[in-house]
């Protein structure tokens, strides 16, 4: 069975373009606090999942010992824009270590950034590995080889004993398997692996509230989500969905995307977690999706819902500016 139809973007007064979806919101007993679609069915999380990744950065004494502040943290957790401050955090972190961006392992790319692209391209610059989305990532897993006593190269890949390390902690939050037989490959080259959405909800309520976690892990989880929302931008960038979404309700609300229409939030005053994907992974509809969902689960809270929906209905522009559609999410998103 198809999933339903989450989001539609008008054009006038005609859908010219419709997204299939599938939305999980549970608790941390597991318990279903609402479902749309197929939840079961495995997708690659691809870096909504980094605010896991990290609780080794911080479950190790690595994260205290190299006295990373709230903006480091929210940087291991990223998927940046590539703009000045998240480069030269980036850098930073690896210089306490004693590295630098040739020690990365993510590939590079230009910022996601107009203005950082436009800026490097003007001084007549390449982007390093450092402009890489997921730099702050790959530099925590670095700290954090140094910090344990591992060998730094082939971080990346699926048989180094940090990537081991980082399967152990995913399957203990979400419940479910990371092992070779669902591990491909993400697009900054470590491990990605196939988990359904019901899981992945799972697993960002335990982590939103420490149930079912170790003192330790719980520990890491809540200190890795109050940074997120500390320095939301730190975790995203300026012309980033994640950080209006975030700035919405301080402290309230964690939120990560992920590529391919992926996105995983966390409410902690709620205990819950929610997980969902865009079937033909277009960002913009994701997007609206996850807005409408937050939307709907913080109704009683009629202001903080209100903005929501306005993010949820972003408006369709001309190339001069003009308003000519919005896209809307449907009423399937609903409980």
């Amino acid at each position: 069975m198809a999933n339903p139809v989450l989001v539609e973007v008008w054009r006038g007064n005609r859908v010219e373009s419709a997204h299939r979806g599938a939305v999980a919101v549970c608790d941390a007993s597991g318990a279903m606090f609402a479902e749309i679609g197929d939840i079961s069915y495995p997708v690659f999380p691809r870096s909504a999942v980094k605010s896991i990744q990290a609780l080794p950065l911080v479950e190790s004494g690595a994260a205290d010992a190299l006295d990373f502040s709230d903006r480091e943290l929210a940087l291991a957790c990223a998927s940046h824009r590539g703009e000045e401050a998240h480069v030269a955090l980036a850098s930073s972190m690896l210089s306490r270590v004693g590295l630098d961006a040739e020690a990365l392992e993510c590939g590079a790319h230009w910022p996601f950034n107009q203005d950082a692209t436009l800026a490097l391209a003007r001084a007549g610059r390449s982007p390093s590995a450092l402009h890489n989305n997921c730099s702050g990532k790959h530099s925590a897993f670095l700290c954090a080889c140094r910090h344990i006593g591992l060998f730094c190269q082939g971080y990346s890949t699926f048989e180094h004993p940090y990537q081991a390390i980082i399967r152990e902690v995913m399957e203990d939050v979400t419940g479910a398997p990371h092992d070779a037989d669902n591990s491909v490959i993400d697009g900054c080259s470590i491990p990605t692996y196939g988990v359904s959405l019901r899981s992945l909800a799972y697993g960002f309520a335990r982590m939103a509230t420490g149930v079912g976690l170790a003192a330790g892990r719980a520990a890491a989880a809540r200190r890795l989500f109050s940074a997120c929302m500390s320095e939301p931008f730190y975790v995203s960038g300026s012309d980033s969905a994640d950080l209006p979404l975030m700035q919405a309700a301080p402290g309230r609300i964690f939120v990560k995307s992920g590529a391919e229409g992926v996105y995983c939030a966390a409410l902690p005053e709620l205990g819950l977690g929610v997980a969902l994907k865009c079937d033909d992974g277009a960002g913009r509809a994701a997007e609206s999706m996850i807005s409408a969902v937050l939307a709907r689960i913080l109704r009683r809270d009629e202001g903080l819902s209100s903005r929501l929906e306005e993010l949820a209905r972003p408006p369709v522009p001309s190339r001069r500016g003009e308003v000519v559609g919005e896209i809307c999410p449907t009423g399937a998103i609903e409980w």
